[in-house]
């Protein structure tokens, strides 16, 4: 092996990681979601954890979603594992999907410390814009499975009309 394929290699290398992380940063950038200890998020306490990057003041996540639009609706999808439905507030608001939430940690009951804390816990606030007008009231929101999904009525305007116009005399 020549020393320039050894130096191509490893530019070709460096590209390939770049382009992956302009990728992962440019398609993951909005499903990034900061996570804050809310009233009953229940986190444990620093000393009671043996993972040094663990801080129960701030925790990210990525809570991904899937955006559908076809002539009728736009469908939105977004992961929230770890959450009953009733924990979620959905809204409409200035053209985006508004969810909101607590994701609450659940203590072990048996003696033991927590090794590591990889998970998200706390209040959060997910955005999602919306590629069209929508019905706010009429949208209808299920969640399964850890998904949430949202389908949101687009607003009609209408097709234009043809209209034919006689010609009289004047």
């Amino acid at each position: 092996m020549k020393l320039d394929d050894l130096k191509q290699g490893f530019s070709s290398f460096l590209d390939s990681m770049a382009e992956g992380w302009q990728h992962l940063r440019q398609s993951a950038s909005s499903a990034l979601t900061g996570f804050r200890p809310g009233q009953h998020t229940n986190l444990p306490q620093r000393s009671d954890v043996d993972d040094a990057f663990y801080l129960p003041s701030i925790g990210w996540s990525m809570l991904g979603g899937d955006v559908f639009e076809d002539d009728k609706r736009v469908v939105v999808r977004i992961e929230v594992p770890g959450m009953d439905k009733n924990e979620l507030d959905v809204e409409v608001q200035d053209n985006a999907l508004i969810v909101r939430g607590e994701k609450r940690f659940d203590r072990e009951e048996s003696e033991g410390r927590y090794r590591i804390l990889q998970c998200a816990y706390g209040n959060f606030r997910r955005v999602v814009p919306l590629p069209a007008v929508v019905v706010p009231d009429q949208a209808k929101a299920t969640y399964r499975n850890g998904v949430l999904r949202v389908e949101l009525p687009k607003l009609q305007t209408g097709k234009p009309q043809a209209t034919t116009i006689k010609v009289v005399d004047a």
